[in-house]
C-alpha cells in the first residue's frame, strides 16, 4: 500500500463529529493521532480492548518505565492498571520488541483485536508509540475521575518516525514564574505531542529563577520584583526607592531535579538558559559589582520593559564577570543532564561598553575592532568553558554579528529566522524559531477577542503552514538544521492558565511541523486530530484558546458603500449573522462571500458547527457619515481604513488603525464624491503610551472643491505633556468648520519625531501616531 493510500485511510473517518468520534468516554471510531504519522493503515473491524487483565510485556527496565507511564493512565480514569511484565514478551497482550533496523525515535505498531506489537530501536520510540495509543483511546483516559468507558483502540498498522531530531518548546519562566507543578503539567501535554526539548529561559531583567548555591543573592534579590498588578508589561514603571518586591519565585535545585526527572521519563530533555550579556538586570541587582563602573543608575529587577535600564549589562572588561558566570555554569553542568547550555546573547545594547574604560581596554588588548566583536569575545570565552565541561553552547542569532563560537548551536529568531543561515554558512548547526511564526506571545486570533499582548498575529494556521526548509537554501543548510522550536514568552501572563492559553493549541501545530514529513500537510485532517488532542486537554483540565473559531473581519470602502468580508481559519464551520440587533443562531442567515451595504448597522456573527456555536460573537458596528465608503487619496494603502465605517480597538495592531512609516510628516485626502456642506470633521486618534503610540505634534485640516486649491479650515497643536500623556485610550480630535463647502477633505500631520524625550515611557524611541476613522458631518 502506498503512503498516499495510508493517509487516505487514516483520515477517511475523521469527518465524523467530534462528539461521536472523540468523545471523552467513547473510543474514537478512527484513530485521531497528532502529530500525523508517516504512514498508517486502518481497518474498520473490532479493535483492541484494555481491561484489568491486560498485560504489557517488555524486554528491560528502560522499556518498563515507558510502559508503566502509559499503564498508570488507566488507574484513575478506568479503575484498573495494566500489568507490566519484564522479560516475558511472548505472553503479553502488548509486547515491546527491540528492532535495531529502525531509525532513532522511530517505531512500528500493529494493533489487532487480540494483540498489540510495538517495535523500536530505542526507548523514545516505544514511548512515542504508546502516546499514539493514548491519543487513540477515549480522551477520558487523561481525566482524574473514574468513568464507564469502552477502552478500545481501533485496529491499525503504523510506521512512524520524526522529521527533525530537535522538536522544542521554549518556556520563559523569568518574566512570569511558572510553579514547578504547573511546569510538570505542561511537560505531560508536550509529551503527548512527541516533543522532546524543553528550553527553560531561567533569567532575564525581570527575574532569576534557579537556585545557584554559590551565589545566594541571585534568588534572595534577583528572583523578586515590585508588584504592578495586571498592568500591561509595556506600561509598568520601574521600582522606586523603598518599594517592596513581593512578586516572583524560583526553583530550588531539588525542585529542578524533579522537573528534569519527570521530563526525562517522558523523553524530554530540559535545556537551561542563562541570558548574557544582556537581559541581566536581575543578576546585576543581586551583584551590581558585575556591571560596568560607569553605571551610576541603581540596578533593580525590572517589572516591565524598563526604559533604558535593559542597556545595563554584564561588564566585559572585568575578570570577575567571567569568574561569576563560570561559577554559574559549574552548577548548571552538574544539575542538568542535557548536553546543551543556552547562554542567550540577544539584544545586547553596547551603551555602557562604549563608555567603560575596562571594556575599551579589553578591546585594545584583544585587538577587537568594535563592541560587537567584544560580545563575540565574551561569548567565545563562555563557550570554551562550557566545552571544557563536555557541553555544547546554544545562543540566539545575534551571535552571528561577530564570529560564532566554535560548535555553538544558533537559534534563528529575528523575523523569519534568516540570520541563522549566517551561522549555517560557517558550518554551525541551527534551529529555526522565527518570531514571525513561532513566537506564541503574538496574537493567535482576531485581536478584538484576545487578551492584550503585543506585535501582530501568529495564528494556529500560520504555525501549521510554516515550512522550515526554504526553497532558496543551499543544500548544506538543510543538513545543518536540527529542528524547530516554538517560544512561549510570558510578558503578558499573570497566572499559569494564561501560559497554557497562549501555548495551546498552537504548540500542537508546531509539533506536527516538527514531526510529520515535508509535504504531508492536510489542514482539514489536522483540525480533526487537533479536536481529539484538545479533548484530552479538557480531560486534564488544561485551559487553552478557542481563537481558531473566532471571526476576522475586513471592511473596505467600495464606491460609497462598504464591502464586508468575514473569515474563520476553521474550514469545518459555518458563519451565521444578523443585522437586526439579535444574537446570531444556527438558523440565522449563512454568510457566503461578502456583504455590501450603504447603511449604518450593527453586524453580529459567529461560527457554528452541527448547530452549536463554536466561537465568540463578533459585534461589528458599521458607522455612516459623509466620508463613509469614499475614496482616500494617499500613497499609504492603509488609509482605506479611514473611511470603512469601523472604529479600531485599543490595540494598534488590530488591522483597523492606519499609521505611517514616515514619522515627521504625512497627509491624506478624502474625496466625498460631490460638494458637501460640512459642519464638523473628526479624526480618531489612538494613544498607547507603553507602545510608543502618541498623538502627532500638529494636525491640520484643509478643504477644497477641486483638489488643487486647498484652504486651511482648522489646526490642532499639542505640547509634550499632551502628546505623551499616560494611558491607553482613543481620542476623537474634532474640527468645527461651521458649514463650509468642500468636496475634498485633506488632513496633514506633523509627528513628534524619532526620539521620545526623557522621563516619558520608552525614552529615545520613535513616537508613532495611529488614526482610524475620519468622520465628516
Amino acid at each position: 500500500m502506498t503512503r498516499k493510500q495510508f493517509n487516505s485511510i487514516l483520515f477517511a473517518g475523521l469527518a465524523l463529529p467530534l462528539l461521536l468520534s472523540c468523545g471523552n468516554d467513547k473510543p474514537p471510531t478512527e484513530s485521531c493521532i497528532l502529530p500525523k504519522p508517516v504512514a498508517m493503515e486502518q481497518d474498520h473491524g473490532k479493535g483492541f480492548t484494555f481491561s484489568g487483565s491486560t498485560s504489557i510485556a517488555v524486554e528491560n527496565e528502560a522499556q518498563a518505565a515507558a510502559a508503566r507511564n502509559f499503564a498508570e493512565l488507566f488507574a484513575q480514569s478506568a479503575g484498573f492498571t495494566p500489568k507490566v511484565d519484564v522479560g516475558n514478551k511472548e505472553k503479553g497482550d502488548i509486547s515491546l520488541v527491540t528492532d535495531k533496523s529502525l531509525a532513532p525515535e522511530a517505531y512500528t505498531m500493529n494493533v489487532t483485536p487480540k494483540k498489540i506489537e510495538i517495535k523500536s530501536a530505542d526507548t523514545a520510540g516505544f514511548f512515542y508509540a504508546l502516546q499514539s495509543l493514548r491519543l487513540s483511546l477515549p480522551p477520558a483516559i487523561d481525566g482524574n475521575r473514574q468513568v464507564e468507558a469502552n477502552w478500545t483502540v481501533p485496529p491499525m498498522k503504523i510506521d512512524d518516525k520524526p522529521r527533525f531530531a530537535y522538536r522544542g518548546l521554549m518556556l520563559d519562566v523569568a518574566r512570569f514564574f511558572m510553579p514547578k507543578d504547573e511546569v510538570i503539567k505542561l511537560i505531560d501535554c508536550m509529551a503527548m505531542l512527541k516533543l522532546n526539548k524543553l528550553h527553560m529561559h531561567l533569567s532575564d531583567d525581570t527575574g532569576w529563577r534557579l537556585e545557584i548555591k554559590r551565589y545566594p543573592k541571585l534568588t534572595e534579590v534577583g528572583a523578586w520584583r515590585v508588584d504592578r498588578g495586571e498592568q500591561p508589561f509595556y506600561a509598568r514603571r520601574n521600582q522606586q526607592p523603598g518599594e517592596k518586591t513581593p512578586v516572583g519565585g524560583f526553583y530550588t535545585q531539588n525542585e529542578m531535579k524533579e522537573i528534569i526527572a519527570y521530563a526525562a521519563e517522558r523523553q524530554i530533555e530540559v535545556i537551561p538558559e542563562i541570558d548574557v550579556p544582556a537581559h541581566s538586570c536581575a543578576a546585576l541587582a543581586a551583584y551590581p559589582e558585575l556591571a560596568c563602573p560607569v553605571v551610576k543608575t541603581p540596578i533593580t529587577v525590572l517589572p516591565g520593559l524598563g526604559g533604558k535600564h535593559p542597556s545595563i549589562i554584564y561588564c566585559a572588561g572585568k575578570e570577575e564577570t567571567f569568574r561569576f558566570l563560570e561559577g554559574v555554569i559549574d552548577e548548571l553542568a552538574d544539575l542538568f543532564p542535557s548536553q546543551y547550555i543556552h547562554m542567550g546573547g540577544d539584544e545586547a545594547a553596547k551603551t555602557y561598553w562604549k563608555q567603560c574604560p575596562l571594556c575599551q581596554e579589553r578591546m585594545r588588548r584583544e585587538k577587537l575592532a568594535n563592541e560587537e566583536d567584544l560580545q563575540g569575545y565574551f561569548m567565545g570565552r563562555l563557550n570554551e568553558y562550557i566545552r571544557s565541561k563536555g557541553k555544547t553552547m546554544m545562543g540566539w542569532d545575534e551571535l552571528t554579528n561577530s564570529k560564532v563560537p566554535e560548535g555553538t548551536v544558533v537559534f534563528g529568531w529575528q523575523g523569519y529566522g534568516k540570520a541563522a543561515l549566517k551561522a549555517a554558512e560557517e558550518g554551525h548547526p541551527f534551529i529555526m524559531a522565527p518570531a514571525r511564526v513561532l513566537y506564541l506571545i503574538r496574537y493567535q486570533g482576531p485581536q478584538w477577542f484576545e487578551p492584550t499582548t503585543y506585535f501582530g498575529n501568529n495564528t494556529l494556521k500560520d504555525v501549521y503552514n510554516f515550512e522550515p526548509v526554504q526553497k532558496d537554501w543551499k543544500p548544506e543548510y538543510k543538513d545543518l538544521l536540527k529542528g524547530i522550536q516554538a517560544c512561549m514568552w510570558t510578558e503578558f501572563c499573570y497566572k499559569p492558565s494564561d501560559v497554557t492559553y497562549l501555548t495551546f493549541p498552537r504548540l500542537a501545530a508546531a509539533a506536527e511541523v516538527a514531526w510529520s514529513p515535508e509535504g504531508s500537510k492536510d489542514w482539514e485532517a489536522f483540525q480533526k486530530a487537533l479536536d481529539n488532542y484538545l479533548a484530552h486537554l479538557d480531560a486534564k483540565g488544561i485551559v487553552y484558546a478557542k481563537s481558531m473559531f473566532n471571526i476576522q473581519h475586513k471592511v473596505t470602502p467600495l464606491n460609497g458603500k462598504l464591502n464586508i468580508k468575514l473569515e474563520c481559519e476553521r474550514t469545518d464551520v459555518e458563519i451565521r449573522y444578523t443585522v437586526d440587533g439579535t444574537e446570531p443562531a444556527a438558523e440565522s442567515p449563512l454568510f457566503k462571500d461578502s456583504l455590501l451595504t450603504d447603511k449604518a448597522m450593527t453586524l453580529k456573527c459567529a461560527t457554528f458547527k452541527d448547530g452549536k456555536q463554536m466561537g465568540k460573537t463578533l459585534e461589528l458596528p458599521l458607522l455612516r457619515n459623509k466620508a463613509t465608503g469614499k475614496k482616500v487619496i494617499s500613497s499609504n494603502p492603509q488609509t482605506a481604513l479611514l473611511t470603512n465605517g469601523v472604529r479600531g480597538s485599543l490595540r494598534q495592531s488590530d488591522f483597523e488603525w492606519c499609521t505611517w512609516d514616515k514619522l515627521e510628516q504625512s497627509s491624506f485626502t478624502v474625496d466625498l464624491g460631490q460638494t458637501e456642506t460640512i459642519g464638523k470633521v473628526t479624526l480618531g486618534c489612538l494613544t498607547n503610551y507603553g507602545m510608543a503610540v502618541h498623538k502627532p505634534k500638529k494636525i491640520t485640516l484643509e478643504l477644497s472643491e477641486d483638489n488643487r486649491r486647498f484652504t486651511e479650515a482648522g489646526k490642532k497643536t499639542f505640547d509634550k505633556d499632551e502628546i505623551f500623556k499616560e494611558g491607553n485610550y482613543i481620542e476623537d480630535i474634532a474640527f468645527d468648520v461651521k458649514g463650509k463647502q468642500a468636496r475634498y477633505v485633506r488632513i496633514k500631520t506633523e509627528g513628534y519625531g524619532k526620539c521620545i524625550p526623557e522621563h516619558y515611557m520608552r525614552p529615545g524611541q520613535p513616537a508613532r501616531y495611529y488614526f482610524d476613522e475620519l468622520t465628516v458631518e
